[in-house]
């Protein structure tokens, strides 16, 4: 399979690309337009390595769970300061999300993921996107959109890379090696339970990003107020004109 070192420069490659495609693509000033694309090639390229947070142990799940716990929290900054959190309080939610993903997401990963488990997956791939459309913040729809689509493109890259390096070449024959298919799957025919876990999340995380409320109002999901009755006009109060005789 592709190594550490392949994973992160390919997908970091492809992050570029990414975040040119979005200069031309999204309609937003400068210079915020650049930093968005920046961000989004970032994206890309940290996405290239989360598949391997089931590798365990070694470097794959220490790098990317190091790099995790340092992004997310800055991703988050933009969301708590719109719930009116002071600065302090932020500081202390930063901290706290490091922590867990550092430490709790990692020792997560370490017990109940098996390599080339459901993790491996487009479902998976799916659910990273939802989850940092739902982590990144901000009021423009198609910058959010942009950044989770980067998220799935290079999550979506490893699992390629995966598969590619599944095929052996032996002059102009091809063997597919045993881990031909674990990659790109919707279905892991080892656990049922790896399944029902990771369809669940993903329904769960749909639903969130449905409700999101700039996702409600950009498609007018709000409730209507067609129906609501109709205040009535004040009486006036004031005696009728007397007639003159």
């Amino acid at each position: 399979m592709a190594d550490f070192n392949t994973h992160i420069s390919t997908s970091t490659a492809v992050g570029v690309g990414v975040g040119i495609a979005g200069y031309f693509i999204l309609d937003t000033p400068e210079p915020s337009r650049i930093i968005t694309c920046m961000l989004g090639a970032g994206l890309c390229s940290l996405a290239g390595i989360l598949p391997d947070l089931d590798s365990g142990s070694g470097r794959p799940l220490r790098e990317t769970s190091n790099v995790l716990a340092a992004v997310v929290p800055m991703l988050m900054v933009d969301r708590w300061q719109h719930m009116g959190l002071s600065a302090e309080a932020i500081a202390l939610a930063g901290a706290l999300v490091y922590i867990t993903i550092r430490f709790g997401v990692a020792e997560i990963f370490k017990r109940y993921t098996v390599h080339r488990g459901m993790w491996h997956s487009i479902p998976a791939a799916v659910s990273c996107a939802l989850l940092a459309f739902l982590v990144v913040s901000g009021e423009n729809l198609d910058v959010r959109i942009f950044k989770s689509a980067a998220v799935f493109i290079g999550f979506m890259v490893h699992l390629i890379l995966d598969e590619i390096w599944s095929v052996e070449w032996k002059g102009a024959r091809i063997r597919l090696k045993s881990s031909f298919g674990t990659a790109i799957k919707f279905w892991y025919g080892k656990s049922l339970w790896s399944n029902v876990s990771t369809y669940g999340k993903l329904i769960v995380l749909v639903v969130a990003a449905v409700g999101d409320p700039l996702l409600m109002e950009h498609y007018k999901f709000h409730p209507s107020h067609d129906h609501e009755p109709v205040p009535t006009q004040q009486i006036a109060t004031d005696p009728p004109p007397t007639i003159q005789r």
